[in-house]
């Protein structure tokens, strides 16, 4: 691995951004996934399966589109008692989690007297990619689906890749089970995303697609956002951990190595730390933890390619680096008030894990919040999934004779300024007269 750090310097930035991923894909990629969508659109099942069969090396029929009810149902034999309890406690508190950021309606008189408000409704049909194949995301189920179950979205659909032998794992399909989810089909990349956006002969399709995905579907969300709507366009995994001297260089290295395993070889793996000699202690860790890791391969690829440590004294210094990464989660292994500090000053984190004893596993997997999370510099202007993604807001205005009087000056006056006299006229109407309108 790369076992080095840089220090602050004038040029700090600029070898920031040579290092975090640029936004958005390259034209390969665009024109690829141009190419499915077409294809998809204009060729619905028949499409979906061709593509299917080229990129994961699956030849299924159209009836095996559609994951069984039974499929589901006896999924949940696969789990052993730990397991179901498991996947249980998380759904419990993912549940728990969202409940709480439910908006209210509301109404209240403006200063003319007239009435209003704001109004909140599910969606009423959405879609949810889950990855899946070699590796599927368990996880993944609980962090979007349960957050559509406790908005009261009434359709779900979901879909996630088969492996090589055109199956889904049991345990994903057990985390649906219990989720209440019995909409799924057995698709994934660009042409999953292609199917909900466009629908096909088995597959109606939604208003708006939610989950994470690789660089090829997260452009076809790109590509398809008009035609439906979209959550966010997460890539891959990132983790900065900022240490102080209280920190336990095992626990450093551990997180390091816990977001470097994600596996698509592009995760961007951060430390700030304000004590040099912290850092032999964390890189000595890492190789000793390094040799019991399943995926040491890969784990070593991200750390020789995406790894950047930086010393940095002065933490005012490291919350305006940051900042500047605005990181997808943040683990502040630190004093307790040096976390107050952070919590306060760092304003661009997609998720923040405070202290020594919470990891960032404990917010992939079960504590609350979903893990769906803004990458590549996005958290500075866009949030991790939360409930308010899966509902409608409208505002609504209700006027009555005298509230629409003591508007005709404001109304009077911006319909003179816009040149719009249709609208002034539109308005004046009803000031002439105090009946209702009538069409006897």
């Amino acid at each position: 691995m790369n076992q080095t750090f840089i220090e602050d310097s004038e040029d700090l930035y600029d070898r920031l951004k040579s290092f975090i991923p640029a936004a958005g894909a390259d034209s390969k990629i665009s024109s690829t996934v141009t190419e499915i969508l077409d294809f998809v659109k204009r060729g619905g099942n028949e499409a979906i399966l061709k593509k299917t069969l080229l990129y994961d090396g699956v030849s299924l029929s159209v009836d095996e589109i559609s994951i069984k009810p039974e499929e589901l149902t006896d999924s949940l034999l696969s789990l052993s008692p730990e397991q179901t309890q498991a996947l249980e406690e998380a759904i419990s508190n993912v549940t728990e989690f969202h409940k709480q950021s439910y908006p209210q309606n509301w109404q209240k008189e403006n200063l003319h007297g007239g009435v209003v408000g704001e109004l909140y409704y599910p969606i009423n049909r959405v879609g949810i990619y889950v990855p899946g194949g070699q590796v599927p995301l368990v996880s993944t189920v609980i962090m979007t689906v349960i957050l559509a179950k406790v908005a009261g979205v009434s359709e779900i659909a979901v879909t996630t890749p088969p492996n090589q032998k055109g199956e889904i794992s049991p345990f994903l399909l057990a985390a649906l089970e219990l989720s209440g989810i019995n909409e799924v089909y057995k698709i994934g990349g660009a042409q999953a995303i292609g199917a909900l956006a466009y629908g096909s002969e088995t597959i109606r399709p939604v208003d708006k697609i939610f989950g994470p995905g690789n660089a090829f579907v997260n452009e076809a969300k790109r590509q398809v956002f008009g035609e439906v709507g979209i959550d966010l366009l997460p890539g891959p995994s990132e983790v900065m951990v900022i240490a102080d001297s209280s920190a336990n260089p095992a626990f450093v290295a551990a997180a390091l190595l816990a977001q470097a395993e994600h596996g698509s070889g592009k995760e961007k793996i951060y430390l700030l730390f304000q004590d040099k000699k912290l850092f032999p202690e964390i890189v000595q860790e890492i190789d000793n933890q390094l040799v019991n890791c399943t995926h040491k391969d890969s784990i070593r690829n991200v750390l020789e390619s995406g790894f950047l440590a930086v010393f940095l004294p002065n933490r005012e210094r490291i919350a305006k680096v940051a900042n500047y990464i605005a990181p997808e989660h943040l683990e502040l292994q630190v004093r307790p008030e040096a976390s107050d500090y952070y919590l306060k000053e760092i304003t661009t984190a997609g998720a923040f894990l405070v202290g020594h004893e919470t990891p960032t596993s404990v917010g992939d997997f079960a504590a609350g919040p979903s893990h769906v999370l803004p990458t590549g510099r996005s958290s500075r202007f866009s949030s991790g999934l939360r409930l308010q993604d899966f509902l409608r807001r409208s505002s609504y205005i209700r006027y009555d004779s005298e509230a629409c009087h003591k508007a005709s000056h404001a109304i009077e006056q911006f319909a003179s300024m816009e040149k719009l006299d249709a609208h002034g006229h539109a308005h004046k109407l009803r000031t002439l007269s105090n009946r209702p309108f009538s069409n006897q």
